[in-house]
């Protein structure tokens, strides 16, 4: 009994370790200073890297109600696309739409690479953008005609 006690204490404390560290790796300040030529350039990075930050920037984006949607194609749905094509070894893409059929929109691979980490991170860039600039938005409110 104070084996398999023991033994679940490590297991959680391990799990509660590494969701931690996975979750600081990544984050909404980290989002901020990404520069996105570099970051999201599949011909510097190549084209898992990109995906793989895409994967974890969308995955923070969809936590906080921000994930995009362009063309009737979640940003979830661009980044299982390419890494199936990835592992198809296709040149083209074609993702299903939100509602689960396949899109009108039909990417590169490259493209769509490069446009999914440019939408999992702009999309965190943009929210906190917003806290600052709201203001600007309203019209009639301290700006004279």
């Amino acid at each position: 009994m104070k084996k398999l006690f023991s033994l679940s204490l490590v297991a959680v404390s391990m799990i509660s370790l590494t969701a931690c560290a996975s979750s600081s790796s990544v984050s909404m300040k980290t989002a901020l200073t990404e520069d996105l030529n570099t970051v999201c350039s599949v011909e510097k990075s190549g084209i898992e890297n990109v995906i793989a930050k895409a994967k974890a920037y969308n995955e923070v984006a969809k936590a906080k109600g921000l994930e995009y949607r362009r063309l009737e194609v979640n940003n979830t749905d661009l980044i299982i696309s390419v890494e199936e094509a990835i592992k198809t070894g296709a040149k083209e893409v074609n993702p299903k739409t939100f509602k689960g059929k396949p899109s009108k929109t039909i990417l590169p691979t490259n493209y769509a690479a490069q446009r999914a980490c440019r939408f999992a991170i702009s999309a965190l860039q943009q929210a906190d953008e917003s806290k600052k600039t709201w203001r600007l938005a309203i019209p009639g409110d301290g700006y004279k005609y």
